[in-house]
């Protein structure tokens, strides 16, 4: 082994201590050692050792009770424990094995069997310990992974005057597949408003929402659009010329080539909102690629749902996408989610529904306000059940 294995003895005949300890250092081992249960915890919390050597009748603190508090601290529940009994006492044996100890020890002691079992339960250790290294450099991965995801986020929304623009991002695991942006385009000062889900969880998710919100962002700034403008029947001219309209549509249609002829043995896809609204009207122009129908709502009724213009993006390479047209007046706020918010369920697998979230859309709340009040209702819906999937909402509200 590469270092000296660390073994705590505890036990409070001296005999015993002794032997064990000649044993052990023949072994290669260094020993540490203590007389009952309280000065074995303290003896655990100094020396940190590899491997403990439980005696069950001590006096201040048992074996059991000590056992009990071993397994049940965090940072100390997975040291191995050897309980040291009698030939004939099978019946501490049993408990000790019940409270969590890996293995037992019988007295009077045998060299073999001593060697075999702190053999075996340094193995068990240093397995474990290899385990939990993987584990970190795991957790440290994806730890950098959210970090790097979370720039492909907007770090501020646009607020233009008369407007409540703000978002909600809720990752189920440690990177997510959802994503959101809104962004300024340079096209009549309109402004782009993207919400997208991508198919599956976890890591693969992650990688592909990067590449669908790189896509979309970048598409719609691109002055190379006349290839996919021919394809679709539209003349390629001067840039200013583009409409609203032809953003979206080209946008979309070469995000879904891109996706599908590059990348489509992996079967990724992602359901796609993706509207360009005019400030200054309240006109909304969208594409909505599969995705769950965002509502439009005020006045104390819903106005639109806006519903699916074309199929999911990225699948199948020549897809068809249609723009949708709908208007926010003063008052209307549109709200874009994703399913994590309909289809996160309860303890009783209830899902939470768009009846539900519909009974929230009074109209009344800020764009920040109502996205706190929906998150808030899907939080106790769930009751304490494990998030399922990503939540994410967008909300644009039209306050004059």
């Amino acid at each position: 082994m590469d270092k000296r294995a660390k073994i705590l003895i505890v036990d409070d005949e001296p005999f015993n201590i002794d032997y064990l300890e000649q044993e052990l250092v023949e072994l290669g081992c260094d020993t540490v050692s203590a007389s009952n249960g309280r000065e074995a915890l303290e003896q655990v919390a100094a020396q940190a050792p590899d491997v403990i050597l439980l005696d069950i009748m001590m006096p201040v603190m048992d074996g059991f009770q000590t056992l009990e508090q071993l397994k049940s601290a965090k940072a100390w529940r997975d040291i191995p424990v050897i309980v040291i009994s009698a030939m004939d006492d099978v019946g501490s044996v049993a408990r000790g094995i019940e409270l969590g100890a890996e293995d037992y020890l019988p007295k009077p002691f045998d060299e073999v069997l001593l060697k075999a079992r702190i053999d075996n339960s340094l193995e068990k250790k240093r397995l474990h310990d290899q385990e939990q290294l993987y584990l970190h450099g795991i957790e440290r991965e994806l730890e950098i992974g959210r970090t790097i995801q979370a720039e492909f986020l907007p770090a501020e929304l646009p607020q233009p005057p008369g407007w409540e623009i703000a978002a909600f991002f809720q990752a189920a695991r440690e990177v997510a597949g959802d994503f959101y942006d809104a962004f300024a385009l340079a096209q009549d000062a309109k402004l782009g408003l993207i919400l997208g889900d991508v198919s599956d969880k976890g890591v693969g998710a992650a990688l592909y929402m990067a590449l669908f919100r790189t896509l979309l962002r970048a598409t719609t700034s691109m002055d190379e659009f006349e290839n996919c403008l021919e394809m679709n029947g539209t003349t390629a001219g001067d840039s200013s010329e583009i409409s609203a309209g032809d953003i979206l549509k080209n946008t979309i249609t070469l995000t879904n080539r891109y996706v599908a002829e590059n990348h489509g043995q992996s079967s990724m896809f992602a359901t796609v909102f993706f509207a360009v609204l005019d400030p200054v009207t309240g006109s909304l122009l969208y594409v909505n690629g599969g995705h769950e129908p965002p509502f439009i709502f005020g006045g104390g009724r819903i106005k639109y749902q806006l519903q699916p213009t074309g199929p999911v993006v990225g699948l199948f390479l020549e897809l068809d996408f249609t723009v949708g047209e709908a208007q926010l007046e003063p008052g209307d706020t549109l709200l874009v989610f994703t399913d994590g918010v309909t289809e996160a369920h309860n303890p009783s697998q209830d899902l939470f529904g768009r009846e539900r979230l519909l009974d929230l859309l009074d109209g009344q709340d800020t764009a920040g306000s109502l996205l706190d009040r929906v998150a808030i209702a899907v939080e106790q819906h769930r009751g304490g059940t494990k998030q399922s999937d990503d939540i994410t909402m967008l909300a644009v509200r039209r306050t004059s």
